[in-house]
């Protein structure tokens, strides 16, 4: 049961990361260029941000 939460939660992630470059594929050049740029910290915060906003959607859509 688990491992099919978590394959169907991987295969969407790349269903989602695969829609811009699909759509714009330069925009999406632009885009990759610029993180590119940023400082490691800065790319730390990004991250963690991101992983934080997944857990709480995630206790969000669970608990409910």
């Amino acid at each position: 049961m688990y491992w099919t939460e978590i394959l169907t939660a991987v295969a969407l992630l790349l269903v989602i990361e695969g829609v811009l470059p699909f759509v714009g594929p330069e925009r999406y050049k632009q885009l990759v260029a610029q993180i590119a740029q940023l400082s490691d910290n800065q790319l730390r915060a990004f991250g963690l941000v991101s992983m934080l906003a997944g857990l709480l959607l995630l206790f969000l859509i669970r608990s409910g």
